[in-house]
């Protein structure tokens, strides 16, 4: 039996940076009214909000919805009529100069320092620094032409462990590298997760499109929970919806 249904959200409930459908969001709803249901990115608040939050229907039980941005290293839960953090974990000023400053490296080592951008490259998310490889704003045409087989950020990912060793590295979304302190991954942040709701790993399912070795997702698999890996939006749908029907019965 699963009481709670876990997500990754870009590339598996919405399209990169793109909010919820209307019919993700309808989906969403009715598996709220069943069953708890947690979203873990990398993005941060900002964007789960966007994405999230401000696209689910009036009436939806928001207080069985857990949100981790920032790959689990916050928690927002919906708790007197608002969303308010539960916990955050910062990186200090001088563990963020060292990432960017790896990232400078690594880029121009690997011929991409100079690449048309649109916005921000290296975002600062407080607890975790996520590259985007043609920036936060890059059209979804541009990102998914970028690096689809993944070789990029592949060699720019065993770059980086190499030069940051004490930290966690991986490859999240169409475009995009997180970068958290040790050991902080989905597997980490699901285990945080079961200690804040109080759902044994055993009885959470994870659903994500990145569920490979050096996928973000990976970890959620690594630690023993059950997974479901898709390849889009629409299989997700159509897996959420047999869930939906199976808790029914």
């Amino acid at each position: 039996m699963k009481w709670l249904i876990a997500f990754d959200l870009d590339g598996t409930l919405a399209e990169s940076k793109r909010p919820l459908s209307e019919d993700m969001a309808a989906i969403l709803a009715r598996l709220l009214a069943i069953t708890d249901v947690a979203v873990i990115s990398g993005g941060d608040w900002p964007q789960f909000e966007k994405q999230i939050a401000s696209r689910l229907p009036a009436g939806v039980a928001l207080d069985r919805l857990w949100l981790m941005p920032t790959t689990g290293t916050k928690l927002y839960r919906f708790i007197n009529g608002a969303w308010r953090a539960v916990y955050a974990e910062l990186f200090d000023d001088a563990e963020k100069a060292k990432i960017r400053t790896a990232f400078d490296q690594a880029l121009t080592d690997a011929g991409l320092a100079d690449e048309r951008i649109w916005g921000e490259r290296i975002e600062d998310r407080g607890s975790q620094i996520t590259f985007s490889g043609l920036g936060q704003a890059a059209p979804l045409k541009e990102k998914e032409a970028w690096d689809p087989d993944r070789k990029k950020r592949t060699a720019l990912q065993a770059t980086l462990r190499a030069k940051l060793p004490e930290l966690s590295i991986n490859l999240g979304g169409t475009t995009s590298i997180d970068v958290t302190r040790a050991g902080i991954d989905k597997g980490y942040g699901l285990k945080r997760l079961s200690a804040e709701s109080g759902v044994p790993l055993d009885g959470m399912l994870f659903i994500g499109d990145a569920i490979f070795p050096g996928g973000n997702d990976y970890p959620a698999a690594e630690i023993g929970l059950d997974t479901v890996r898709v390849r889009d939006v629409a299989e997700t749908t159509a897996v959420v919806t047999a869930i939906i029907a199976c808790l029914h019965r």
